[in-house]
């Protein structure tokens, strides 16, 4: 048997990260926290940009100095994930503007959906926003809908 990947799997554009629920994601229920699942889905976004070849520590300590921030999210949390379930977090984009990108990301337990979140990443430098480095946003737009991707902006 292989082990999985680390850092999960990109195919056809969209990521998957397989996870394993620990007694620290859950609460006194024995239930995942619903704030633990934040901490699952930035996993998948990292893990994104790493597939696609965006570091997002190159990024930050480059010269400009860069970092990915969460401008909005929206979440609806479906069904409960329980302590030693393994999970899968799916991660793709779904829009992409010059400096944002929309992802729609998913927690799974086998084929059930447990959590779905729509999420708008925004690229920052000195506190300010600012326009995706092209590399990135190349790799980015690489496995974005093409009907949706849009050079100024992205709209709801």
């Amino acid at each position: 048997m292989t082990a999985p990947a680390l850092g999960g799997r990109l195919q056809e554009g969209v990521h998957t990260l397989d996870l394993r629920v620990y007694y620290e994601d859950t609460d006194f229920s024995g239930l995942v926290y619903h704030a633990s699942y934040l901490r699952f889905l930035e996993r998948g976004r990292t893990e994104w940009l790493r597939a696609l070849g965006v570091g997002q520590r190159d990024l930050h300590e480059g010269a400009e100095q860069a970092a990915f921030v969460v401008r909005r999210m929206e979440i609806d949390w479906l069904r409960p994930a329980r302590m030693d379930d393994v999970i899968r977090v799916e991660t793709r984009a779904t829009a992409l503007s010059g400096a944002s990108a929309t992802l729609a990301q998913r927690v799974l337990r086998d084929d059930v959906s447990l959590v779905e979140a729509q999420v708008r990443i925004a690229v920052v430098a000195g506190g300010r926003p600012r326009r995706l480095p092209e590399a990135a946003r190349a790799r980015i737009a690489a496995t974005t809908p093409s009907a949706t991707r849009d050079s100024a902006s992205v709209s709801r």
